[in-house]
């Protein structure tokens, strides 16, 4: 197709970018997939099976055909009727009409007048996964300074594991250094106590007896009042902290291997009961002890008093036998475990090691079942698992996060990838549904369990870190607490010789957009809102749809001017330019500013398709034919077709069967269709005009001003003239209008001579009109707004139906009905929309406000006012903003009304000589407008002939 397609992914555009958000007026009601249950969602089902077999049944009888014979037809839909009296059967009798018409209108997309259940799965489908993107909560993690403290007592040496000990009360935690430190901390972190470990009695020198390994965990034993610390001496050290004087109860020692992981579990509601505490080894066997009878204390008393903690050699373990029991399996892991846990309820160990083959193993302690093995690329430095959940969360050395489900070992759910280095930690904190993961270069980051989002990441600044220097940490930096613990949840992370402590929300936060406009902050005033970029009205629902620089799209009723739905970044944060409907009127599409292409479902605001982009430069045309064949032009230069009514899927590849390329030599920048004649016009940048037939969907006809020198202004909009072009009387008159450099030109596309007139539109000189309508149904009054913000109404009644000749000596125009100034900054895009038998004109401008205002100048309001208008009582109009402002434009075109009629608005002739030929002075001036390049407008005269090439 294009660069685009053949060297790079398509869709990156739409993957990339923000995603998001809509907010529906809260008057709209109940929702349909907020009011069905799955109870009703299979009553539903029931209701479309059984008239699919009763239709078919119907139908094939009379012809002597079997119901197997036509099982293959194409599904029949249900009308309104029926499908009012299903629901009420399915919901209950007093279901309103006005909430099944509204469901069956959301459905019902293409205006098909009947719903099909895999229309409605479709639906339901879309909605449900809507609305769980929108319920992603915000991160866990809040946005306060953590607490930073620096374990002054560690010798610059890391933090092995940080434990929380919650007896005797209040909280404490207490610190482990690599080095053997042990540090005891309040709850705001401040140090109460330090201790070391006890090193060798056997030295000889008592100022020798100094521990000398290293420490690899440590654990806390809530129901002894314990903390255990594993070293690589082959030893564990048991540290009494029962009351205010912590010190060293025990010392086992002597073990084969170095135990690296601690675990431990006890019954809380019965904490007399035998207790568990597992240990994970470099060798990668499994150390089981059970204490027995922990009320009475871990191990046997010792014959005789001895001072210092008491010395347990491994290997006499047995002599505690009524105490302790111990179990040792073996070569569970080809590596050293880094983690071990234990789950209870089903008397599960889980560990992991940094194997291939073995990366985490779930064993039940009998033996007598299968073990669970995950196995995985350099296995896993650190797991966690919920229960609850039955979701495994592992890190390690790849810097991927993943997602596993309890019984399912060969394919992880999700992998969660952005960390840039090792993952050292995992927890998942089940009350928000969220995991947090923390890397070695000291990133904190937080994950939605449901939606796989990275909510949050958070580089810690630790004063330990040094610019291009990754800091050491201990085995196990996290610790995780959640009430009664503390007050609120906490995450404290350890990275060398400093403690933080962050704080957590303790519930769900809030969404990634609501569904309604309940608790939202109100939004900018419409007066200084963002700038619009186009604009424009569904009859059909009697709405109007404005598109915003800020990639934003909202939808008005037009009888008050209320706000009944918004889609915040539509298009990420790239700002939308053009807009169109279907021919259903119930679908919007709109384009950006990058070439990426939307379609969305106008009753509810749901994202129905993303289109393809040729290019990714600006989107600046969008028509809709009758079969809703999207065609869509831009910078690209080039047509592009999508067929909306038989897309399916979320992505829709574009057909770009269109002769256009080569055709255009500069950017296309208005596009218009004229489904009487079969015809497309599109202008472009050089202000060339040409006329494409859709049957062929080719050029056919070429139209351009001359000038008198230098490069033609760039056709700022177009228009054809949809009655004229009906009419056969009047189709090869001038049924297509132009806007270039201020400059409305009526052109004939059949016959030789194709100029029907052209005459100066915008008040001042130097201006354009980039936004043209008209009451198609007659096409008796011409719309134009330019770019100081005037908006002028012409009568065309009798314009452009006789050829302009070379030799007219006057540039005419046809009445000036009406002017008045409508905006402060210029009008990006005007519409004649006729309610309640009234005509309205629609504008939309880059101050960022859009207006309604009646044919005769009244002002009736700003979409998104205070104070809301009846359109059916002139009395809610906002009339006197607009009496002053028409009395500004009596005063600026009084000299007009007194002798200039027939000429151009603004204009000063240079002498009577000249009253010939109008033209238009211009000097390229900063287009900022419409965002294009400046161009160069010389001066134009209205005498020429321009024939087709």
């Amino acid at each position: 197709m294009d660069t685009l397609r053949k060297n790079k992914n398509p869709w990156k555009l739409y993957e990339t970018e923000v995603t998001h958000s809509r907010f529906c007026d809260p008057a709209c009601g109940v929702s349909p997939p907020e009011k069905l249950t799955p109870e009703h969602l299979q009553l539903l089902r029931n209701a479309f099976t059984r008239q699919q077999a009763e239709e078919q049944t119907h139908e094939e009888r009379p012809k002597g055909r079997s119901v197997r014979s036509r099982g293959r037809n194409e599904e029949r839909g249900m009308k309104l009727e029926k499908f009012r009296e299903v629901m009420r059967s399915v919901v209950g009798p007093d279901v309103e009409d006005s909430w099944v018409e509204r469901f069956f209108s959301e459905v019902d997309i293409s205006c098909s007048g009947q719903v099909r259940w895999q229309q409605l799965c479709s639906y339901l489908l879309l909605e449900f996964t809507e609305r769980e993107r929108a319920s992603i909560p915000r991160a866990a993690l809040l946005d306060k300074q953590p607490l930073i403290r620096l374990c002054s007592h560690n010798k610059r040496e890391p933090t092995v594991r940080l434990v929380a000990v919650s007896h005797p009360p209040p909280l404490r935690y207490i610190s482990v250094s690599k080095g053997g430190q042990i540090s005891v901390w309040s709850s705001s972190l401040h140090i109460l106590k330090t201790l070391g470990l006890a090193g060798d009695p056997t030295e000889e020198v008592a100022s020798t007896r100094r521990f000398r390994g290293w420490t690899s965990d440590a654990v806390y034993m809530g129901n002894v009042h314990t903390v255990a610390i594993a070293t690589d001496c082959r030893d564990l050290h048991f540290i009494n902290v029962s009351t205010g004087a912590v010190f060293q109860d025990a010392h086992l020692f002597g073990f084969r291997s170095v135990p690296t992981a601690l675990c431990y579990w006890h019954d809380a509601q019965s904490p007399e009961q035998p207790s568990l505490l597992l240990m994970g080894d470099d060798k990668g066997g499994v150390h089981l002890l059970w204490f027995l009878n922990p009320s009475k204390g871990l191990f046997k008393s010792p014959s005789k008093t001895e001072s210092g903690p008491q010395r347990i050699f491994f290997p006499d373990l047995g002599e505690h036998s009524s105490m302790v029991s111990y179990r040792h399996i073996p070569n569970v892991h080809q590596e050293s475990i880094t983690r071990v846990m234990f789950e209870p309820g089903t008397n599960v160990v889980m560990t992991s090691s940094e194997s291939d083959n073995t990366s985490v193993v779930f064993m039940n302690v009998t033996l007598k079942q299968e073990p669970y093995i995950w196995t995985f690329k350099q296995g896993a430095k650190c797991f966690d698992y919920d229960a609850s959940l039955q979701l495994m969360v592992t890190g390690g050395c790849d810097r991927a996060v993943r997602l596993w489900t309890r019984f399912i070992t060969s394919r992880p759910v999700a992998s969660l990838l952005g960390h840039r280095t090792a993952v050292l930690d995992v927890k998942i904190y089940q009350p928000v549904g969220q995991i947090l993961s923390y890397s070695r270069d000291a990133e904190l980051r937080v994950w939605d369990i449901s939606s796989h989002q990275c909510l949050k990441s958070v580089a810690l600044q630790f004063p330990c870190q040094q610019p291009g220097r990754i800091p050491e940490h201990g085995n196990f930096p996290f610790l995780l607490l959640s009430p009664p613990l503390t007050e609120q949840p906490l995450l404290a992370v350890a990275c060398k010789d400093y403690l933080a402590v962050l704080s957590l929300s303790e519930r769900r936060r809030g969404g990634g957009g609501w569904l309604t406009d309940e608790g939202r902050e109100p939004g900018p005033n419409i007066q200084s809102g963002p700038p619009l970029s186009c604009a424009l009205y569904n009859p059909t629902l009697r709405q109007v749809a404005t598109g915003h620089e800020d990639s934003s799209v909202s939808l008005w009723d037009v009888e008050t001017g209320r706000r009944r739905l918004q889609i915040l970044n539509a298009h990420g944060e790239e700002g939308i330019a053009r807009m169109a409907l279907d021919s259903s009127h119930r679908r919007l599409v709109t384009g950006a500013r990058n070439g990426t292409i939307k379609v969305w479902n106008l009753l509810n605001g749901l994202n129905l398709h993303k289109l393809e982009p040729v290019d990714t430069s600006e989107v600046t045309g969008l028509t809709c034919l009758h079969d809703n064949q999207l065609l869509a032009v831009g910078w690209s230069r080039r047509v592009a077709q999508y067929d909306v009514a038989a897309a399916k899927d979320l992505y829709v590849r574009a057909d770009m069967s269109w002769k256009s390329s080569g055709v255009h030599k500069s950017d296309i920048l208005a596009v218009s269709q004229c489904s009487p004649l079969g015809v497309i016009a599109t202008g472009s940048y050089d202000g060339e005009v040409i006329i494409w037939r859709l049957e062929t969907q080719g050029p056919v006809l070429r139209l351009q001003r001359p000038t008198q020198a230098g490069a033609a202004p760039p056709v700022d909009g177009l228009l054809f003239l949809q009655h004229r072009a009906g009419n056969r009387k009047l189709r090869n008159r001038g049924v297509l209008v132009s806007s270039q450099a201020g400059c409305l030109c009526f052109w004939s596309i059949t016959g030789q001579t194709h100029t029907y007139g052209q005459f100066y539109s915008p008040e001042q000189p130097g201006e354009r009109v980039l936004s043209l309508s008209s009451d198609q149904p007659q096409n008796t009054i011409l719309v134009s707004g330019d770019t100081t913000g005037w908006l002028q109404i012409w009568d065309i009644s009798d314009y452009g139906l006789d050829v302009q000749h070379d030799e007219s000596p006057v540039c005419e125009r046809p009445p000036l009905l009406q002017r008045w100034r409508a905006h402060e900054r210029a009008i990006v895009s005007v519409d004649v929309l006729e309610v309640s038998g009234r005509l309205f004109v629609l504008t939309a401008s880059s101050d960022g406000s859009a207006g309604l205002w009646t044919k005769e100048g009244d002002h009736v309001g700003f979409f998104g006012q205070e104070v809301m208008w009846d359109i059916s009582e002139p009395e809610t109009y906002q009339r006197k903003a607009q009496r002053k402002l028409k009395e500004d434009t009596e005063d600026r075109t009084e000299s007009d009304e007194m002798g200039l009629k027939g000429q151009v608005p603004g204009h000063a002739f240079r002498d009577r000589a000249s009253q010939e030929e109008c033209y238009s002075e211009t000097s390229p001036t900063s287009l900022a407008e419409n965002d294009h390049k400046p161009p160069q407008q010389p001066m134009v005269t209205c005498k020429h002939t321009i024939s087709s090439r």
